[in-house]
């Protein structure tokens, strides 16, 4: 078959490098879907980027067809089918969030742009790099031409950790857990929802407010520690998520090529337009989809609790404000 080409920006990081050897080697797109890989990092780390060439090719992997590295963004975003947006300005100590967005407002304009210019419009999105919602939504507006729904964010590494929470909670595989949901913005404003989860607990498949019959914990600490999970691995690994997060990545990203399991949703950070939840329009907002021919669909009809209405309308609150910040700055710049 054709080659598709496939973007990973940030490059020479560390999600990168666990990324990369899952797409290479098939996890993502099959086992018979050659591939060449794009590899867009800043100038300073080129020579990191030639090494990470070498170890690709010292792989010996059948779908490779080639490895491109490069710092310019006509090269890098030239005719793409998916391009995953890993590299954004980190926060640095004292940083203030809106700090935060404004470097990474004026990096996602421009990657928006490149997108728009250059890739195919057919091409997916998904915007990894912090702050990943807002991001997305930058990069998106910056992309007239490529439909909104073409672009989602990761919030898939905080569904695998509320599912592997209740999955250790329960003595249980996380397989057996399915239909969590995050609802919102990838910060800690998210609300994690067990409230339509399902686990396999014996061969019987029961609710999970059923199953672990403890409200105040699913409410309280398992609501904390998924909020909480990125700061508590950077504290013990004073190193952020790599594996998880590329793991998380290559959920996401097989989803979208080939659709969710039957019966199962997944949270996609995606736009807010025409759901039935009352979150405001024209947000990046973290749903529950389905996903069907590359084609992501809202889960309707869920019933939404008051526990559950007021947390989904804080994280839409934070979003909003984010949201304004950023078109300010870029409409200043």
């Amino acid at each position: 078959g054709e080659p598709i080409r496939v973007l990973v920006t940030g490059a020479a990081g560390q999600i990168a490098y666990s990324l990369l050897y899952s797409i290479a080697k098939g996890d993502v797109f099959g086992k018979d879907q050659p591939l060449i890989l794009v590899l867009l990092d800043i100038t300073p780390v080129m020579t990191v980027l030639d090494g990470i060439v070498m170890e690709l090719q010292d792989c010996a992997l059948p779908l490779l067809r080639e490895v491109i590295p490069t710092d310019k963004e006509e090269v890098a975003f030239k005719d793409l089918d998916i391009a995953i947006l890993v590299g954004s300005m980190p926060r640095k100590e004292g940083m203030e969030r809106k700090d935060l967005l404004q470097a990474n407002a004026k990096i996602f304009k421009s990657q928006g742009a490149a997108l728009d210019k250059y890739a195919k419009k057919t091409v997916k999105v998904v915007v990894v790099g912090n702050p990943a919602n807002t991001n997305c939504l930058i990069a998106s507006k910056s992309a007239p031409s490529i439909p909104k729904e073409n672009f989602s964010c990761l919030t898939r590494l905080d569904h695998n950790r509320a599912k592997s929470q209740i999955a250790l909670k329960l003595g249980v595989s996380a397989n057996d857990v399915k239909n969590v949901i995050i609802w919102g913005n990838h910060s800690s404003t998210q609300y994690p929802d067990v409230t339509h989860a399902k686990v396999n607990v014996k061969g019987k498949e029961v609710g999970v407010y059923e199953a672990i019959k403890d409200d105040s914990w699913l409410k309280g600490d398992f609501i904390l520690t998924v909020q909480q999970r990125g700061a508590a691995v950077i504290k013990a690994r004073k190193l952020s998520s790599a594996m998880s997060a590329a793991k998380a990545i290559c959920d996401h990203v097989r989803d979208i090529w080939f659709g969710t399991p039957a019966g199962e949703f997944v949270s996609m950070g995606v736009i807010s337009d025409g759901n039935s939840y009352g979150v405001p329009e024209d947000l990046l907002y973290s749903f529950p989809v389905v996903i069907k021919d590359k084609t992501w669909k809202f889960v309707e009809g869920l019933p939404i609790n008051d526990f559950s209405r007021e947390k989904m309308n804080l994280t839409a609150k934070e979003l909003i404000e984010e949201k304004e910040t950023a078109v300010q700055f870029l409409s200043s710049a």
